[in-house]
């Protein structure tokens, strides 16, 4: 299972795709996107977000 993003709180850092270490998040139109096929569940870029837009 991946990752959910908050578009709306997401204020488009990149914070969680450097962090990333599957290389799953990724910026589309400034904000963080998923690839729910790539994305291990490791919790990595929750903890990376500083706006906690990114939940289980």
């Amino acid at each position: 299972m991946a990752v959910n993003i908050n578009k709306e709180a997401c204020i488009g850092c990149g914070a969680c795709v450097d962090t990333c270490p599957v290389e799953a998040l990724s910026m589309v139109d400034d904000k963080a996107q998923c690839d729910a096929d790539i994305c291990i569940d490791c919790g990595a870029c929750i903890d990376a977000c500083p706006v906690e837009a990114i939940s289980q």
